[in-house]
């Protein structure tokens, strides 16, 4: 009888790692999960690595087509609100899924569902099928719906998670839309600096080199510039590549990774902008979790991973190691110093009245509030320093180039007299 090691998550959230005997994968899955364990990963000894997700990849169904990447989050938001008005309309849960599937483009997720249908319908739950497939439903996803099957309140869980999904794409949506503008001008500001540097100033150049005159420091500073940008204009996207890799390789260290986060933190406004981002989506995420009947202990490791910054995913491991030994979530939300004494105190006032969990989605909305405002007084920022350097700019050329060209006019006025 084959052997699999397995890696599983514990009811308190506890990382498991054991290995079983069984006849086949889904055999030792059963087990396992009969021990009250979640299983995240498992592997056959001496056999090939296998994910919850390469079960899917060993024969293509109907219907399925070869894909690459994950699903975007507009897709997901979408499929996850239809999923909701179907259950709440009280659609059983195979016959929805079969609908949506029919009704989706082929892409990565009509291949996920087709997969979980026929999990469904061999006897797997609903957030087991989901589990196979972390490219399409994350670890927040598959234990909220673990948490709606458990409860029997499925269509609840997915409404709540649709307008999770919702106010996190909304979030993201502004935030991009907002700093469209200022990119396309910086863009732009640099195409036409670039367009003068390469093509324009070397024109003058050949005119003052014909006078054979001495040229004052500030125009021959102008023609090095020009010099340099046209003879090595391939150097630019060099140096932001290699800056680029840089700091990915620094980031694969996990010292290197928080230095990163933490300096990222600290830029003006943007940092600011960061750290609210952050504070409103966790908090979010937990507020969600905690709602959906999520044990505190798992629903504290997800919204962990929800950071994607090394210097906050520490505050809340510390909050988890709080939690796990019988204290509170405030008080190493105050020691951290990262969060607001705003924040500490509606948490602690969540814990105390047993309502942490509207507590949380107030903190979201006040940040997320807060968040449109920094993002509006950045772009508000960005014109005036745009126009003082496009301005500059512009003035310093035109002054390095004509200051000299009235030398050679009043050389050649002086010649015709």
């Amino acid at each position: 009888m084959p052997t699999y090691k397995f890696e599983a998550m514990s009811t308190t959230g506890e990382e498991v790692k054991d290995s079983i005997d069984a006849a086949s994968e889904e055999e030792a899955q059963q087990k396992i999960r009969q021990m009250g364990y979640f299983v995240t990963r498992i592997q056959e000894v001496g056999g090939t690595k296998k994910g919850k997700a390469a079960k899917t990849t060993k024969r293509r169904k109907k219907g399925q087509t070869w894909t690459i990447g994950g699903v975007s989050s507009k897709q997901l938001c979408t499929f996850t609100r239809q999923f909701s008005t179907l259950q709440d309309a009280g659609l059983p849960v195979l016959r929805s899924l079969k609908i949506l599937e029919g009704q989706m483009k082929p892409g990565v997720l009509k291949n996920a569902l087709i997969d979980v249908v026929d999990d469904v319908e061999s006897g797997l739950t609903l957030s087991e099928a989901f589990a196979k497939h972390p490219k399409c439903f994350d670890r927040l996803y598959v234990n909220m719906v673990r948490a709606g099957e458990a409860g029997g309140a499925l269509e609840v869980i997915l409404q709540r998670l649709a307008d999770f999904k919702e106010k996190a794409q909304s979030l993201k949506r502004k935030i991009i839309g907002a700093m469209v503008y200022p990119v396309v001008v910086i863009l732009v500001a640099i195409g036409i600096l670039t367009f003068i540097l390469i093509w324009i100033i070397p024109k003058f150049k050949q005119i003052f080199k014909d006078f054979d005159m001495k040229l004052p420091t500030i125009t021959q500073v102008l023609l090095d510039v020009s010099d340099f940008a046209k003879s090595y204009f391939w150097v630019a996207p060099l140096v932001v590549l290699a800056f680029w890799l840089f700091i990915k390789l620094i980031k694969l260290h996990r010292i290197g990774r928080y230095i990163v986060d933490w300096t990222k933190l600290h830029i003006p406004i943007i940092g600011l902008i960061i750290a609210k981002t952050i504070i409103a989506r966790t908090t979010r995420t937990l507020g969600t979790l905690v709602s959906s009947g999520v044990p505190i202990l798992e629903a504290l490791s997800i919204t962990k991973e929800t950071c994607n910054n090394a210097v906050y995913e520490n505050m809340y491991q510390r909050v988890w190691e709080s939690i796990r030994e019988g204290e509170t979530i405030a008080v190493p939300l105050k020691e951290s110093r990262l969060v607001d004494d705003m924040v500490v105190n509606m948490v602690d006032v969540g814990e105390e009245t047993g309502d942490l969990d509207r507590m949380l989605y107030k903190i979201a909305e006040v940040y997320e509030e807060e968040v449109d405002v920094l993002v509006e007084s950045l772009v508000s920022l960005l014109e005036p320093i745009m126009i003082v350097f496009l301005g500059g700019a512009v003035g310093f050329i035109v002054i390095a180039l004509f200051y000299p060209m009235l030398a050679i006019l009043e050389k050649l006025s002086g010649g015709a007299k």
